[in-house]
This record gives structure tokens, C-alpha cells and sequence, in this order.
């Protein structure tokens, strides 16, 4: 993203102003969903995949953050796990991110939209059926 797509936080002041990245914006929405019981993974892409297999964490994934005139959007993709109410799930998502980007930034976002892209069936029993 280039540098004027910063976020300008708060009024400018005597002793300067707050900018916030998208990135920034990524990162915290995408901690915040994965607190969230029932969000076995976020989606990634092939790069973000290959990092974190080298041990880099990646928070940002998953999280789209678009700047428009009207207000911040949030896109999510998750994965979730298998039993759990999708609703619920996506309801918790969205009230964790809002409530995150609230207390760290004061922002107020004017969405978050949930995208489920999997369910992730109970792999317990995979890794010991594996094992015996």
C-alpha cells in the first residue's frame, strides 16, 4: 500500500498527528478473530503459507482492510471448526474486532464483513489413527 493510504487518527494537535497503516489495521483484526472459539485457522495465500513455515508468523492473514470516503471495510476469511454454530462464530468475530480496533486505535469501523472459506473437520482423530 502506498503511504497516503494512511488512516489519520484523532484531530490534528499542537504536538503533531496519528497515522495508522492498513497493516497495522490487519494485524489487529486478525489477533482479535483468532481469539475467538470455534476459528480453527485464518486464510492465507502461497506466500503467507511458505513464511510461516520458515517460523514467521503471519497476524495480517486473512483480513482484508479497504479505505473508503465512507469509513474503514474489513474483509475476513476464516476457517472454522467442524460443530460449531456459523452465526455465532461470525457474530463473535465480528464484535472482537470491532471491540479490539475500538480500544487500541478509536476507530470506528462501518463493516466487518465474515467469510467463511472452509470448516475444518476434527483432526484429533486423524493424528491418532496416524499413530497406532
Amino acid at each position: 500500500m502506498s503511504e497516503n493510504s494512511l488512516l489519520s487518527v484523532g484531530e490534528d494537535s499542537r504536538l503533531g498527528k496519528v497515522e495508522i497503516a492498513p497493516e497495522v489495521i490487519e494485524v489487529i483484526a486478525g489477533i482479535a478473530a483468532t481469539e475467538v472459539s470455534g476459528v480453527f485457522a485464518m486464510r492465507g495465500n502461497f506466500a503467507s503459507g511458505v513464511a510461516e513455515r520458515f517460523g514467521k508468523k503471519s497476524h495480517g492473514k486473512g483480513i482484508k482492510v479497504e479505505l473508503t470516503e465512507t469509513g474503514v471495510l474489513i474483509d475476513v476469511y476464516v476457517v472454522i471448526d467442524y460443530g460449531s454454530k456459523i452465526p455465532d462464530v461470525a457474530q463473535k468475530i465480528q464484535t472482537n474486532i470491532r471491540q479490539a480496533l475500538k480500544n487500541m486505535t478509536a476507530l470506528e469501523i462501518e463493516e466487518i464483513n465474515i467469510h467463511i472459506v472452509g470448516v475444518q473437520m476434527d483432526h484429533k482423530e486423524e493424528i491418532e489413527e496416524a499413530k497406532e
